[in-house]
């Protein structure tokens, strides 16, 4: 995310000497992705963050596939999959690809008895119910009901949930997740076209500084394997850090539609981007304002792309029988578009309330064991005139 941040004491200068009360150094440490050539944050220690005193036994966390070549239409049902109290127990992956792993999570009990950090992937997480605090080193991001955190690879953090009901739905990211190139200018400032700007953002604040010694539990993903080791210090030991890497926010009730006098496609709701995929929302919004406009979509064909959305809140205009955490998958190859009767029924309507997350994948999608689970089964059948 190109925006300046800083938290915390920094020296004047970056790489030079940058001492205690009591004479000694702080550990600087660049906290960076792509090697040198992508963002990065300059953080300093009070102890050297390096300092590892036990590994434990790997855990092989690879999602396993249950249809690898898939194209029949879905319709998952995530409530459907239970609650747990550990934060990496609830996260449930129901679709993958080399390029990113999606899927739900209902934590019950807050991620503070061990420190996570996801060495693999940049992490979306969506709050479709609850509340709380995310808690990094960099600093603390409070989150509610609509609101995308964007937790960039390597962040070590902990997640504090107000009360026992949480649902999330969490996207992992094999590419670095970015704000939409043609939003932004040559400096990566965002764009007067672009539907939100700068100011939604939520960025971390209060960092939270522990200098501490102990046995501090760790758990990193890397290579879908989940490895547990014990840091001697207190992995939140910042005293000041800046630069443009760092976890960060955004409310979906922040993002501002794009509206016209007849039907806009899909990318006029894109929020974030990969170049592996695209994360869009759909929000409340004027209908198109042509005297002959349709405002339900047209049928169409995602040839080179799956299509997920997963719903929020209200009606979706264009979908029969969907709730709040269904889940529907439209496979690239074939045609899809609004169920029988939503066509017609838009027309004349002037808006609508409906809330989506959708990410199109340019690589297809394939469904895990926990997918098949919650699948309705009949989902593809639900365009037919007839039972």
């Amino acid at each position: 995310m190109p925006v300046y941040h800083r938290l915390g004491k920094i020296p004047q200068k970056r790489h030079t000497q940058f001492r205690k009360a009591d004479g000694n150094l702080y550990y600087e440490q660049l906290f960076g992705t792509i090697g040198f050539d992508g963002m990065s944050s300059l953080l300093y220690h009070i102890n050297r963050p390096t300092m590892v005193s036990a590994v434990g036994t790997p855990k092989d966390v690879m999602p396993k596939i249950a249809v690898d070549k898939n194209l029949t239409s879905r319709k998952l049902i995530s409530y459907n999959v239970p609650p747990k109290d550990d934060f990496l127990d609830a996260r449930v992956t129901l679709m993958v690809n080399s390029d990113i792993h999606i899927g739900v999570a209902a934590p019950r009990k807050s991620l503070n008895s061990y420190f996570y950090k996801n060495a693999d992937a940049d992490e979306m997480l969506f709050i479709q119910k609850g509340g709380g605090i995310l808690r990094s080193l960099v600093g603390n991001i409070p989150f509610e009901f609509g609101d995308y955190l964007i937790i960039p690879r390597g962040m070590i953090y902990q997640i504090e949930f107000h009360d026992q009901e949480n649902k999330i739905l969490f996207a992992e990211s094999f590419h670095p997740i970015y704000t939409p190139k043609r939003y932004r200018n040559w400096f990566g400032q965002l764009l007067e076209h672009s539907p939100y700007c700068e100011r939604d953002y939520i960025l971390p604040q209060e960092l939270e500084t522990f200098d501490e010694k102990g046995a501090f539990k760790m758990k990193i993903k890397k290579q879908g394997v989940l490895h547990e080791l014990i840091y001697e210090t207190h992995p939140f030991d910042v005293v000041g850090w800046d630069g443009y890497n760092f976890p960060y926010g955004f409310s979906i009730h922040n993002f501002e539609p794009i509206t016209g006098r007849i039907h806009q496609p899909p990318p006029v709701h894109q929020t974030f981007e990969t170049k592996a995929f695209v994360i869009c929302s759909f929000c409340p919004r004027l209908y198109d304002y042509h005297p002959q406009s349709i405002p339900a979509p047209y049928n169409h064909s995602n040839i080179d792309s799956d299509e997920m959305i997963y719903y929020v809140d209200g009606d979706f205009m264009s979908r029969n029988d969907i709730g709040p955490g269904y889940m529907t998958l439209h496979p690239g190859g074939i045609p899809h578009g609004p169920h029988p009767g939503a066509y017609e029924r838009s027309i004349g309507k002037t808006n609508t309330n409906e809330l989506a997350v959708m990410i199109d994948t340019f690589k297809p999608l394939m469904l895990t064991e926990e997918a098949v689970k919650i699948d309705d089964g009949k989902y593809y059948k639900s365009w037919l005139d007839h039972d």
